[in-house]
């Protein structure tokens, strides 16, 4: 029986920054969170219940109305898209005698729609909330599993042309401690070596931010070990909302330990004791296993206070999200784990002087902070064997779509994007029509562009992106303004509105592609303008990559909105 009164008793010494917990705790008890349950909460944290209100209404994931018993929210991102994800939810709702986004006459189910989940190689899926119980990720889902509340473990799907990262993974269950080993690279920086001399090694080893901006690892990090103001932070963004790609999503249920002590390197190298690991809310089953693993951390003495009998402590916290793609823009993760909605702020100033809390902040994201133990263990030339000069080491691709084997592949920068469809994956299903590279946020590349290598200068020179490794791959059964009219939903869905060009571009570029069918003069120069207004005019990358795919597909298929006579 949940009980309120305790649950806010345990965070009447909490500040604003435990919103999010005591968000979810609540909501996974009740099934939603009642104005009433805000007043009280605001009483507690000492926020105004305007802002907490606010901050609920910001998240796709919590509900200020009753729901069913069991919530199921299906994805409706492309890859689920292509793959049956609307039969799915037209299904259910067939069944139970509702529409989308309504509950059952008997209580038990609520079926409603939802942006990418992070299991596009088992499209298409869903997210089951079970009240009282909490949630569980279901891929792929089926309208008689889902409804009889079977639910069938996914297991990862890994390979590549080496093993470094992927070292570990097995189906089911995540590296224990006592298969990880004991933190060797962090036993060794803090016994044999310095914090600098641990900067100095990731700058050599030519580490770019794996997240999508391809920062210099190093150079962030030795910009926040400068800044003179204390206490500093270590971030880990792993709020991987970015439609196609779920290469951390592995990392985080498979390899938790690797993460792990990165953070605590990355934390040792700028002087940090603490972190904070923030989890998209839609990875129910990662945030469950991180939390294990800090915890057998914790145990053994290589996380906590005197971290190996050394004057070094770190402790890392977990802050799962609420549902919400702009958390993935740095300053707008910030926002969220302070307890705010998840605005992004003005650059500069930057994180690593006014990050987290006001606070010097180091944040990368999981594949780039899982990359540091190696680094630190063997030396730059280690990581440097790999790759090129400007895409050095190895680098986690997230497939999906239209191949044999969808999943996550390590591959070594510099291979063709034609060896890791047609010998990695195992060939492509059907007649390729097009493969959009890098998300939602991406571009399209063509059948002729297959022989492009996968760096991420080799890309930029071709006019596309590597971004975050997500590569959706689509055969000519699929209809490109179908995939693009799902981009601009997503975008729509997505702009938290704290810029106008973002704000109305998204909207206007979304009502423009949804009447592609039959558009009105001049709406090819009106989504051109978007675009670019957009691109250029946004205050942060969602807004100014909400067009790319858009702008893309409008240089190779112009035909697709020419409207009923046009192909696509």
């Amino acid at each position: 029986m949940f009980d309120l009164e305790s649950v806010l008793e345990r965070y009447s010494e909490r500040g604003r920054d435990a919103l999010l917990p005591a968000l979810w705790e609540i909501q996974t008890g009740l099934g939603y969170i009642s104005l009433d349950t805000v007043h009280r909460l605001s009483h507690t944290l000492h926020v105004p219940a305007t802002e907490i209100y606010g901050v609920i209404e910001f998240y796709s994931l919590f509900h200020t109305e009753p729901t069913g018993d069991t919530v199921i929210q299906v994805c409706t991102n492309p890859a689920c898209g292509a793959l049956g994800a609307d039969a799915v939810m037209g299904g259910l709702c067939d069944r139970l005698g509702i529409q989308l986004g309504e509950t059952s006459a008997d209580g038990r189910y609520t079926v409603l729609s939802t942006t990418c989940l992070g299991l596009c190689e088992h499209a298409p899926a869903a997210l089951v909330s079970v009240r009282g119980v909490g949630e569980r990720a279901v891929a792929p889902a089926q309208v008689d599993d889902l409804l009889a509340g079977i639910f069938p473990p996914y297991h990862p799907v890994v390979g590549g042309d080496i093993r470094v990262l992927l070292d570990g993974i097995h189906p089911g269950r995540a590296q224990p401690l006592a298969d990880y080993g004991d933190y060797v690279a962090l036993r060794h920086a803090l016994i044999a070596s310095s914090p600098e001399a641990v900067i100095e090694t990731v700058e050599q080893s030519n580490l770019i931010g794996r997240g999508g901006a391809a920062f210099p690892t190093g150079r962030k990090w030795r910009f926040t070990r400068q800044s003179p103001n204390l206490p500093r932070y270590v971030v880990c963004n792993a709020d991987e909302s970015e439609p196609g790609t779920f290469k951390d999503r592995v990392l985080l249920e498979g390899r938790p330990h690797l993460l792990l002590e990165g953070m605590a390197l990355c934390a040792y190298a700028v002087g940090a004791s603490r972190g904070f690991l923030f989890i998209r809310g839609e990875y129910p089953e990662a945030a469950r296993r991180m939390a294990k693993a800090i915890a057998e951390a914790e145990a053994a003495g290589v996380l906590g206070e005197n971290i190996l009998g050394t004057n070094f402590s770190f402790h890392v916290e977990i802050r799962r999200g609420g549902g919400a793609y702009i958390c993935g823009e740095e300053t707008a993760l910030f926002e969220a784990i302070e307890g705010k909605r998840g605005f992004p702020r003005i650059k500069p100033p930057f994180p690593t002087t006014h990050g987290l809390f006001g606070q010097p902040t180091v944040i990368n994201n999981v594949e780039t902070l899982c990359a540091i133990p190696g680094i630190v263990r063997h030396g730059p030339d280690w990581f440097r064997q790999w790759g090129t000069d400007r895409s050095a080491g190895t680098k986690l691709v997230s497939v999906s779509g239209h191949v044999q084997r969808p999943g996550v592949y390590e591959i070594i920068p510099g291979i063709t994007l034609r060896h890791l469809l047609e010998t990695t994956c195992g060939g492509i299903i059907g007649s390729l029509q097009t493969v959009l590279m890098g998300g939602a946020a991406g571009t399209f590349l063509t059948p002729e562009q297959l022989d492009t290598r996968l760096t991420f200068e080799d890309l930029w020179a071709i006019g596309g992106t590597f971004g975050s490794g997500a590569i959706m791959v689509f055969n000519d059964t699929v209809s490109i303004r179908d995939v693009l009219q799902r981009l601009g939903h997503f975008f729509q869905h997505e702009s938290c509105g704290k810029c106008f060009p973002c704000q109305i571009g998204t909207q206007r570029q979304s009502e423009i592609l949804d009447r592609l069918d039959a558009p009105l003069a001049g709406d090819y120069e009106r989504l051109h303008d978007i675009g670019l207004t957009m691109t250029q005019a946004s205050l942060c990358g969602l807004g100014q990559t909400a067009a790319s795919a858009v702008l893309s597909a409008m240089q190779i298929w112009p035909e697709v909105f020419a409207g009923r006579e046009g192909v696509g």
